[in-house]
């Protein structure tokens, strides 16, 4: 397997662009949980958390942008899942007019990203956080799992967002090339999808972990933005 990465931050540079910030909410009909609702989610997840120290499963944006500062991280493996560009973007990183993709877990192979351990004291409110970031939307209540995660020291039963998604916003039809296409030309207000799929795979590479898809993606994806006019 190719392990260089081809996408680069000159690449991230080209393709952004200052875009005005967007409103799924409004695009899709959506209803924003209040603090209260946000609070309520929380708890709800965690009367679910199993023994132990609790772990959340970061295979995408949380491995570069956590919630909160882990006491311990450590590669896992979760048998049953892997890493799909699949949920569609008109805001964050797209626009209607261009939307982007966001990475899920779909069912199918394995995906081995980074178990990152909350600190009990920390518990409540790195939950809270993490519900604000992933679920913000009554629309989005149900997008969480607790997956088994295989870790060097037995298996682990962790939290996880978007596994698998649900919702009209899907593209579970394209090909990794129209994936790469896609990516390659959507930009929203947080920034470019490319930029999303750099920091994905920079922060993967950082810990010695490659997988096979996103690593032709990223290559797939640079040469879209070399091919631009």
């Amino acid at each position: 397997m190719d392990t260089d990465l081809h996408l680069t931050e000159a690449h991230v540079t080209r393709v952004f662009r200052d875009i005005p910030e967007g409103d799924d909410a409004a695009h899709w009909g959506w209803t924003r949980l209040d603090d209260a609702a946000i609070s309520a989610k929380a708890r709800e997840i965690l009367a679910q958390r199993p023994e132990g120290p609790l772990q959340v499963f970061a295979y995408g944006s949380l491995l570069w942008k956590p919630e909160f500062r882990p006491v311990a991280s450590r590669p896992g493996r979760a048998l049953g899942w892997h890493r799909a560009f699949c949920i569609e973007l008109t805001s964050w990183r797209g626009t209607p007019e261009a939307p982007g993709l966001m990475m899920a877990l779909l069912p199918g192979g394995d995906c081995t990203a980074l178990l990152q351990e909350i600190a009990e004291a920390e518990v409540e409110a790195a939950m809270e956080a993490l519900v604000r970031r992933e679920m913000p939307y009554e629309e989005l209540a149900s997008s969480y799992a607790w997956v088994e995660v295989e870790a060097e020291t037995g298996p682990v039963r962790a939290l996880t967002f978007y596994a698998p998604p649900a919702g009209e916003r899907l593209r579970t039809d394209l090909t990794l090339e129209e994936t790469a296409a896609i990516i390659a030309r959507a930009c929203g207000h947080a920034g470019s999808n490319t930029e999303y799929l750099h920091r994905t795979v920079t922060s993967l590479a950082a810990q010695g972990i490659h997988d096979a898809n996103l690593w032709r993606l990223q290559q797939l994806v640079a040469a879209e933005i070399d091919a631009l006019d």
